[in-house]
């Protein structure tokens, strides 16, 4: 059609040039070469790498056009260009509330693109508005799905499983987006933690669930150790101990084993009994 056009154009001014001599003949060439370029030129597009055109015919849907370069068609056929190249979106800062009721902030990256054109364009208004909206829905539904952090180890969470709750996070986007012909590549959290208004009391609250389970592990080591020095102590009979004794040794190693500070040893001249 590039070559037609050409034609015409050299058509038209050899008829405007026989125009000077009265030729009906050229009249009649600059006529058609005219009506010849009016039709051709208008068709004529371009499409750069990872963009797609979506033709119309009359509102009616026509196809989708992939090819790259210059391309043509009826210029009463419609065109509308689509990026099919991979868009970056990071949402706002969302605040929800997760399983347990505590409010906290998150926010998702998302890597996504236009599979389908014709979906994108005809079945959504807007297909990027339509993917921040529901982005944020999207996140608001996962959060409220896991707790964000539990201590014992139980349940999935927010803050400790990420690759799984994150997987969780696309396929639901993917659900979503699948009626405007959107993949989505890649997601993540960007931003995860407890709302302001409750971080300072959910952090003590880590804190003391920290300190106790801290303790609980002093403690059944220094329980293991107590049994077996005892045990040890017995099975070599390196020292006879009545069980006020046994009580009284139990009692100054858990302190020595337990205790924050280091022991200073205190040295017993008279006896347990005096």
């Amino acid at each position: 059609m590039l070559i037609v056009l050409l034609v015409a154009v050299l058509a038209d001014v050899y008829g405007i040039g026989q125009l000077s001599q009265a030729s009906i003949t050229g009249f009649f060439l600059v006529i058609v070469a005219t009506i010849v370029f009016i039709l051709v030129m208008p068709g004529f597009y371009m499409l750069q790498p990872n963009q797609a055109a979506a033709i119309t015919l009359f509102g009616s849907y026509s196809g989708t056009d992939r090819a790259t370069g210059l391309r043509w068609t009826w210029p009463w056929m419609a065109k509308k260009k689509v990026s099919v190249r991979a868009n970056n979106f990071i949402s706002e800062k969302i605040k929800v509330n997760d399983l347990r009721g505590n409010p906290i902030e998150m926010a998702a990256q998302i890597v996504w693109r236009v599979v389908d054109t014709a979906q994108a364009l005809f079945d959504v208004d807007d297909y990027k508005q339509f993917v921040r909206v529901q982005v944020e829905a999207a996140i608001r539904t996962i959060g409220s799905r896991y707790p964000y952090d539990d201590f014992e180890h139980q349940e999935i969470t927010l803050r400790g499983n990420h690759d799984q709750v994150g997987t969780e996070l696309r396929t639901e986007l993917q659900a979503r987006l699948a009626v405007a012909g959107i993949t989505v590549d890649e997601c993540g959290f960007t931003h995860l933690a407890y709302a302001q208004e409750i971080a300072g009391a959910m952090l003590r609250r880590q804190q003391a669930q920290a300190v106790v389970a801290a303790r609980k592990t002093l403690v059944e080591g220094a329980v293991g150790m107590v049994e077996m020095a005892l045990t040890m102590l017995s099975e070599k009979k390196v020292v006879e101990l009545d069980d006020e004794r046994r009580a009284a040794m139990v009692s100054n190693l858990m302190v020595v084993l337990c205790g924050e500070r280091d022991t200073q040893p205190v040295v017993n001249t008279g006896t347990l009994y005096q």
